[in-house]
């Protein structure tokens, strides 16, 4: 799935020590006989350890578990990350920590710890972000329709294309145009301004030629509105 962007218990245990120490009441009324249990006995299980490799383009996702004693891995515990992770990826608001976080979360209800390690075409540790361009105002870089693929990331520079999250547009793709602070400077790289004529409905039957003018959009953003730079368009 492409996103498109605008281009416009119940057993309480008393600790004593370093023993528990458990009374049984005989069938006699007075008599009390003790007895040792070692910590050992009531020790909880130990948690399992599973590293974790999830594999994405940004469209395909697969997840590779291996346990770290060579166990088992549960199957059902494979299936709710695999289903996490697909949509960590198609997500415009996850990241590389947030998708490790979810891991690492539906891990921890199975009882294990793990370690998370994200790999896409573009390294180890990095998030790809698919989307897919609506409209013109980025050609001739950008065609309208076209598949474009990003890498999630707050490290951008002057020249790089980027997704960002505009207030009133939504999904944007433009060019970075300025960096001052937290704030970006965005441009369209179609600078042609558009005017046509069309006919409004006034009522009554009556109609009136209405002249409308689009020009490119170009905005100041705050920087963490950028999700990422485009690389594979």
């Amino acid at each position: 799935m492409r996103t498109k962007v605008i281009a416009s218990i119940g057993i309480i245990v008393v600790v004593l020590a370093a023993f528990v120490v458990a009374f049984y009441p005989t069938e006699n009324t007075d008599k009390l006989t003790i007895s040792n249990v070692t910590p050992n006995q009531t020790a909880e299980a130990a948690h399992h350890h599973v590293n974790i490799v999830v594999k994405t383009d940004g469209t395909d996702v697969s997840l590779h578990a291996t346990a770290a004693d060579n166990s088992a891995v549960p199957a059902k515990m494979i299936a709710r990350m695999n289903s996490t992770a697909d949509a960590d990826v198609q997500s415009e608001s996850s990241t590389v920590q947030s998708l490790k976080k979810d891991i690492k979360s539906i891990a921890a209800k199975y009882n294990y710890t793990a370690d998370v390690t994200v790999v896409s075409q573009f390294g180890t540790d990095t998030l790809p972000f698919p989307a897919t361009v609506d409209g013109t105002s980025m050609v001739p870089t950008l065609q309208d329709g076209q598949d474009i693929v990003a890498v999630k990331t707050k490290n951008i520079k002057v020249g790089d294309i980027v997704i960002a999250e505009h207030p009133s547009y939504g999904l944007i793709v433009k060019r970075v145009a300025k960096i001052s602070g937290s704030k970006v400077y965005l441009k369209s790289d179609n600078r042609e301004v558009d005017t046509y004529e069309t006919q409004q409905d006034m009522g009554n039957g009556t109609y009136e030629v209405v002249t409308v003018t689009k020009s490119p959009l170009d905005a100041w953003l705050s920087r963490s509105s950028v999700i990422g730079v485009v690389k594979v368009y």
